[in-house]
């Protein structure tokens, strides 16, 4: 398949695969991940937001989409580390490239909603105001 072209292709494969790859926290754990292998606290500590109960449930979805290896150390606490596979590396390279692109572009996002509400909410008063002139 060439890239941009997805025209009368299937497109279940690719919705699955981004359904895992494409939320909020699974990107921010491929960037953070991207940095060396982590310990669950070290996580938790850097998400700022996410509960325990999410990355749990995100980490959980990458080791078993073969995207993170979870170790677990023998030791009394025991020590859980996650690290990123040889696919999670390969992940990371688009997702951190996504990742810079959001950072760089935020501003001119921020402005393109901006324009948009402000155009949408003079077209509704302006709609408001002509359905009472017609009354």
């Amino acid at each position: 398949m060439k890239p941009g072209h997805l025209h009368g292709t299937d497109c279940r494969p690719v919705a699955e695969i981004l359904s895992r790859i494409g939320d909020k926290w699974s990107v921010m754990l491929v960037m953070e991940l991207s940095g060396g292998t982590r310990r669950f606290s070290e996580l938790r500590r850097t998400l700022h937001g996410i509960s325990q109960k999410m990355l749990t449930t995100s980490l959980r979805g990458l080791e078993r989409d073969g995207f993170v290896r979870r170790t677990v150390h023998p030791t009394i606490p025991p020590k859980v580390e996650y690290q990123l596979t040889d696919l999670g590396r390969e992940l990371a390279v688009p997702v951190r490239a996504l990742g810079e692109w959001a950072m760089e572009n935020r501003a001119r996002v921020l402005a393109a909603r901006e324009r948009f509400d402000e155009a949408t909410d003079m077209h509704a008063t302006a709609m408001a105001l002509a359905q009472q002139a017609a009354r």
